[in-house]
């Protein structure tokens, strides 16, 4: 079956390719989204995926991937942003926040959707030390590798409740309230940052 039909038949599919499924969580936790560690957070409770793994997998590929966007941003990011100037107002936005509040900004975010891709690149841009980026970045991969995928893997367990104490549709609609909750707050996350 190349595309499961329904969540049960995705979650044996998961299972039966569960190395391939790890590399990817890696993978997709060092290029940038919440959504997919959240899903496979919920793989996680149905047994799909290991718990311990998932995080431990996401929390490298996520700090892997905000290093190679540091050196990046350190060595070519003058560079990048002199070459696309429509960067050049978010990255300096970015770089002078980090300057000011460079603890915070490591430690969150990457729980905002569209921040990401460009904090560890104004990151390296800063004049943030290394060392005190790698620790920073460290610490705050795993705390968003855990709070992300134990959020999936939690939300598992509450709407496999709701739905046996309900309709199906209850849980699709619970997830995609709670999908669209996390959209428009870091829109609204990224209108004040657009203030600075």
């Amino acid at each position: 079956m190349l595309f499961p039909t329904d969540l049960t038949s995705f979650l044996d599919l998961i299972r039966q390719h569960g190395d391939a499924a790890y590399s990817l969580m890696f993978a997709y936790a060092a290029s940038h989204s919440l959504l997919l560690a959240l899903f496979a957070g919920y793989a996680a409770h149905s047994g799909s995926l290991s718990f311990g793994m998932l995080i431990a997998v996401c929390w490298f590929g996520s700090f892997a991937g905000d290093v190679i966007r540091f050196w990046i941003g350190r060595r070519y990011g003058a560079r990048l942003l002199l070459r696309f100037p429509r960067f050049e107002r978010p990255g300096q936005t970015v770089v002078r926040l980090t300057d000011r509040h460079y603890v915070w900004m490591i430690l969150f975010h990457r729980f905002p959707h569209g921040i990401r891709g460009l904090a560890g690149f104004a990151y390296g841009i800063s004049r943030l030390p290394w060392s005190t980026f790698l620790a920073l970045n460290f610490a705050a991969a795993g705390l968003w590798s855990g709070a992300i995928v134990s959020a999936g893997y939690a939300f598992d367990q509450f709407s496999e409740t709701s739905i046996n104490n309900a309709s199906s549709g209850l849980g699709i609609v619970m997830l995609v309230a709670f999908l669209g909750l996390s959209w428009v707050l870091s829109r609204k996350l990224d209108q004040i940052m657009e203030r600075y």
